[in-house]
């Protein structure tokens, strides 16, 4: 069961490894600048290798959990599905449902692991396989794998990376698993730390905030929903951004307000600054932060607003 392309180098590991016997992925939907109706990375790939592909609204009806019971899988490894499975789901196969979720459980359950890491300022991040239960990724861990946080990552290029370990991870631990040599181990409640699905409000940059919590924050909302503040009204998004010493320029300045540190465009924050190293305005193409500045005059001495 999974959807996204997190959940891609898992069912292609799970392809050359094991019997694969049917594919459960959400509903196509809209995507793209278009918003056309698209399948899932997930069903694109059962597709190639003709694998029966099921895509129910929800799992709760019966006939649903009857219609997968036909399949008789032995295991459900689940990688970033999109829907919470209940208890006729999880207790469905002989070993449970399985997933590969990308955090060190259990720091960071729920939707976005990887963003509350990188806004956060984790160090490291990781992946866990844990089998599942009825809780919020509340389920006892079978195996982990720690992943360093690097400077500049972004959710996308760090959940690139957590998509293959996963992957990796998971073909290591389920033989064992299924062999009864791994017992799963519950989790530390005491150090249970929570994240929500992110939407597109989450995007939107609070210039009271610190230059360094506004960076990550810049990383951690790429590529999605992607960071954002507005100019004259207009949306503009924020698509990379470097922390700025503001101490250099001997001026107080509201946050939010722009100048320019030689050829750098640069917004005042709660403490420092940001340089805009690439934006996108509102139905333009990405550019430097530089380019932005020449094409907007009065823009240096104005404040940007929070996005909404």
């Amino acid at each position: 069961m999974g959807t996204p392309q997190f959940a891609a180098p898992t069912l292609q590991a799970l392809l050359a490894h094991h019997e694969v016997v049917a594919v459960v992925t959400q509903p196509d939907a809209p995507a793209g600048r278009g918003r056309a109706v698209s399948p899932s990375p997930i069903k694109v790939l059962a597709t190639q290798h003709g694998v029966p592909i099921l895509q129910p609204e929800s799992l709760k009806p019966p006939e649903v959990v009857d219609q997968l019971r036909m399949y008789a899988p032995e295991v459900i490894v689940v990688a970033a599905f999109g829907q919470i499975l209940r208890r006729p789901v999880l207790e469905l196969p002989p070993h449970g449902c399985v997933n590969v979720h990308a955090s060190l459980l259990p720091r960071w359950r729920g939707a976005s692991p990887i963003s509350a890491a990188i806004a956060a300022g984790d160090d490291v991040t990781g992946v866990t396989i844990m089998r599942m239960d009825a809780g919020l990724d509340t389920g006892p861990i079978l195996s982990q794998r720690s992943e360093p946080i690097r400077p500049d990552d972004t959710a996308g290029a760090l959940g690139a990376r957590l998509a293959e370990m996963g992957a990796a991870l998971l073909i290591e631990t389920l033989p064992g698993y299924l062999a009864g040599l791994i017992q799963p181990q519950p989790q530390d409640e005491a150090r249970a730390t929570q994240c929500g699905l992110l939407k597109k409000e989450d995007g939107r940059i609070d210039w009271q905030r610190s230059a360094v919590e506004i960076e990550r924050h810049v990383r951690a909302m790429s590529p999605w929903p992607s960071a954002f503040t507005r100019w004259e009204g207009r949306l503009l998004r924020v698509l990379r951004a470097a922390a700025y010493d503001a101490e250099a320029q001997q001026i107080a300045l509201p946050p939010g307000a722009v100048f320019m540190a030689g050829k750098s465009l640069c917004v005042q924050c709660g403490d420092a600054a940001v340089e805009l190293v690439e934006v996108q305005p509102e139905g333009k193409r990405p550019m430097s932060g530089e380019e932005f500045a020449r094409g907007q005059r009065g823009l240096p001495g104005a404040r940007l607003e929070s996005g909404d």
